[in-house]
């Protein structure tokens, strides 16, 4: 059954959003009290033109919290296990955000300034209120708030000929997780290659929401030639690619180490987190559990709703949080998080799914 949303301030629309909607947008999810688009055409039509060409995606609801201050980067490195001490100053980094018991509150990317000026790009979570309230307990020198900053996401193998022409061949140069500001009508944004599918591309962080349009029609007026279309995040190519969706895949139940996120769990000296000591633990020891891609064979199943559990015979040993139908694969592609005992690659359990028990296959690595 269909279902209307509701509007109130408590809604916010982005500054794309009079784009999106003369696109024909035909669902949209609510995240971060925003409307985030989830499907054009549909769901597999959107997914095969993100992989042949090139599309624009209003990301807004990616927020920014900006921390500006003498104490930035000593908060930026109190959120987070990763050792930010090297980072610099055109960088952007994958940062697992964790609670005082190691637990999962946000993933998001987190874009330096300098020492003094920080964005952290949110997933959906209220992580505004957590970092202010860690600032104000510790009595640090640093503002925290959220900006007038929008993303508009560039993603397909398309994307790089198209902002080449909005903002010059100097796009080109811009290496992964890395950003340039670059020049647009009388104003600049940070232009970095970065984005949430395998695709290749960019992110445009629109510094007050007046250009919103004005750039969201260049694109479309640039890129006519290359069959631009507006997109959004795709549910089949991002399980492909094994990019998690906090809320989905991971939440507050479960630690970095239990999403696969070990790389990015690694301190400098003297770089204590919130978490650590749990964390400390948790490394010594071994996760109890990991995210694993799952592959159910047969015939397409509709898109996860709710967590399925994952069963070896009468035994719960995970559960699927996400999974679509694979037309390039010819598979139900999934992420599942599973006990140590069942992780192996190639363990066959039985995923009870609302149209019945269907064969799950763990694998180690995901398709994409």
């Amino acid at each position: 059954m269909a279902h209307n949303i509701s509007h109130s301030r408590r809604l916010r629309n982005t500054p794309f959003t009079e784009g999106v909607e003369a696109k024909g947008v035909k669902a949209y999810t609510v995240y971060n009290r925003m409307l985030l688009a989830t499907v054009f055409d549909s769901v597999e039509f959107d997914y095969h033109h993100l992989k042949q060409h090139v599309q624009v995606w209003d990301v807004s609801v990616e927020r920014q919290i900006e921390l500006n201050g003498p104490d930035a980067s000593n908060l930026m490195q109190l959120l987070t296990p990763r050792d930010l001490s090297k980072m610099q100053d055109d960088q952007c980094f994958y940062v697992p955000i964790t609670d005082n018991n190691g637990k999962m509150l946000n993933d998001p990317v987190a874009i330096k300034h300098s020492d003094t000026r920080w964005w952290v790009s949110i997933a959906d979570s209220d992580l505004l209120f957590w970092i202010k309230g860690l600032a104000v307990g510790k009595g640090m020198d640093v503002e925290v708030f959220e900006p007038d900053v929008s993303p508009l996401a560039v993603q397909g193998p398309k994307s790089e000929d198209l902002l080449e022409r909005i903002f010059g061949a100097e796009v080109r140069d811009i290496r992964f997780f890395r950003y340039k500001r670059m020049a647009f009508q009388d104003t600049s944004f940070l232009v970095a290659r970065s984005g949430y599918s395998k695709q290749g591309g960019f992110e445009i962080y629109v510094e007050n929401g007046d250009y919103g349009m004005p750039l969201w029609n260049a694109l479309f007026a640039a890129g006519e030639d290359l069959n631009v279309r507006p997109g959004c995040p795709n549910l089949i190519e991002r399980i492909e690619g094994g990019l998690l969706s906090y809320g989905n895949d991971m939440n507050t139940d479960n630690t970095p180490l239990e999403c696969g996120l070990d790389k990015f769990c690694k301190p400098g000296e003297g770089n204590e987190h919130i978490g650590h000591a749990t964390m400390a633990r948790e490394l010594a020891e071994g996760p109890a559990r990991r995210i694993r891609a799952i592959s159910i064979p047969g015939t397409a199943l509709a898109p996860a709703r709710a967590a399925w559990p994952l069963m070896a015979g009468e035994t719960r040993v995970g559960q699927v949080t996400s999974a679509a139908w694979s037309p390039d694969f010819e598979t139900n592609v999934a992420i599942g998080m599973v006990d140590a005992s069942h992780w192996a690659d190639g363990t066959t359990l039985t995923v009870e799914t609302p149209e019945g028990p269907r064969e799950a296959i763990v694998k180690e690595k995901f398709w994409a």
